[in-house]
This record gives structure tokens, C-alpha cells and sequence, in this order.
């Protein structure tokens, strides 16, 4: 794919870096990224995903923007407040980019909505706040064989995972935290509170790692850690890593499905 001499333009700092290049920045313009959560965890992530040239966004949350999401969600404005978040963050990747494709999913994910929501991407990401969701938007990563990317953020503390729990060896995001987070009543991580530097320092970085994944196999980028679970700490500050088995009788992608 040949990029137009607009484009060449304005990817040219990317462009230039021996890991992304010109192959790489092509590919990104045909990829695909399914965000699903358009609060601490998406809204930092989305400036630098459409930044970057990810040439298809769709955009999944079934909320509306409240005054209390402003200190961390900052594509938003206070004349937002009520309105759509789907609506509003699918606007500005156009004003930002008008050649993006960008579109706006105001459904509520769960085990009927979520296929339609994930269709034909090529990652997703996952910024929502209860484990019942996260764990059905894995198990759906699974059974369409869709890389998952799960970020996650409170107070002082996020993590970030990349999972192709669909190959063989490979883990799920329900190998890591099992069976007994499906309830809908488990806490949400809006009970613990959170900083809004954590939540941009996480979602940025889960924007990198969501780079890296797409060009996965298509420049020299990097590794996207695929089974490893990123902890970052503010307050320390520092950030581990540990890396994750598959379970062997996991429901979603082991032998117990």
C-alpha cells in the first residue's frame, strides 16, 4: 500500500523509526482496533491509537459522560456531561483525523451484544470496570479468535495484559483470574477511586502495547508480551511483569470449555 503524500506527512516522525517504517505504517492504516470502554482506560489510550494511524476504530460504551469522569477522561469537555461517550469520542477521532473510520457502538456488552461489538477487528481493547465484563469480552476474544489486550486502573495501581488465549499454549484472560469474578455484582473498580495521571499513564501504555500487537509479525516494533501481565505502581513508582500458564482446564480455552 502506497501512502499518499498526506499521510507521508503526517506519520513522517513514525515513519522513520527503523521498527515501524513504512510497512508498518501502512499496515496500521489497515487495522482494526475494537475499544470497548470509553472511560479512564480508553479515553487516554484513544489520542495516541487514532494518533498513531489505526485506520478503523469502532467505539463500544453505553455511558454517558458525568461531571465526575472529567478529571481523568479528557477528551471530554464540561458541555458534555450527559451526553453519549460513544457518540462523542467517535467525533473527536474525526476531528482529529478525518480520514479515520471511525464508529460510535452505544450498546451495553454483555453475552448477547458482545459478537456484534467485537466483529472483524483485529484487537481488542478492553477499558471496562467489573471483572463479569471483562471475562465475557475474553471468552468472546477466544471463541473468535481475536487477540485481547486488558487494561485495568485504580488509585495508585493499573495493569495491562496482552492474550491470545484462542492458541494452543497460549493463556486467557479467565486463566488469570478464574471463574469466580462472572457474578454482576462484583465491585467495580470505581468503588476504589482513582488518580488521573494513573489512568493516563496506564492507558497510554496500553496504547503502545496495542501497537506493538497489531504489527505484531509485520515490522520489527517489538514484542507484545503476549501471556505477560504488566503491574504499574504510582506511588513507588515502578512497574513488574510475571508471566501466565494456561490453564489447562479453563471453561474458555482450556479442555474445560
Amino acid at each position: 500500500m502506497a501512502l499518499a503524500p498526506d499521510r507521508l506527512d503526517r506519520f513522517a516522525r513514525q515513519i522513520i523509526i527503523p521498527e515501524i517504517g513504512g510497512s508498518g505504517q501502512a499496515a496500521l492504516l489497515e487495522k482494526h482496533i475494537v475499544v470497548i470502554g470509553l472511560g479512564g482506560i480508553g479515553t487516554p489510550a484513544l489520542p495516541y491509537l487514532a494518533g498513531t494511524g489505526i485506520g478503523r476504530l469502532t467505539l463500544v460504551d453505553d455511558g454517558t459522560v458525568e461531571a465526575s469522569n472529567l478529571h481523568r477522561q479528557t477528551i471530554y469537555e464540561n458541555g458534555d456531561v450527559g451526553r453519549s461517550k460513544a457518540e462523542l469520542a467517535a467525533a473527536w477521532v474525526r476531528a482529529f483525523d478525518p480520514l479515520l473510520d471511525a464508529q460510535p457502538k452505544a450498546i451495553r456488552v454483555d453475552g448477547d451484544s458482545v459478537s456484534e461489538a467485537i466483529t472483524g477487528a483485529d484487537l481488542v481493547l478492553d477499558g471496562t470496570d467489573t471483572f463479569a465484563t471483562r471475562l465475557i469480552i475474553s471468552d468472546a476474544c477466544v471463541a473468535h479468535r481475536i487477540p485481547l489486550l486488558s487494561a485495568a486502573v485504580g488509585r495508585f495501581q493499573g495493569q495491562v495484559g496482552a492474550f491470545r488465549g484462542h492458541l494452543s499454549g497460549e493463556p486467557c484472560y479467565r486463566c488469570f483470574v478464574g471463574d469466580a469474578f462472572d457474578a454482576e455484582d462484583c465491585d467495580s473498580c470505581a468503588e476504589d477511586g482513582m488518580l488521573g495521571a494513573m489512568a493516563g499513564w496506564v492507558g497510554t501504555f496500553a496504547a503502545l502495547h496495542a501497537i506493538k500487537a497489531l504489527l505484531n509479525g509485520v515490522s520489527d516494533l517489538g514484542n507484545p508480551h503476549w501471556g505477560q501481565i504488566f503491574t504499574l505502581d504510582g506511588l513507588a513508582p515502578a512497574m513488574r511483569a510475571f508471566r501466565l500458564g494456561k490453564d489447562p482446564a479453563c471453561r474458555a480455552c482450556g479442555s474445560g470449555g
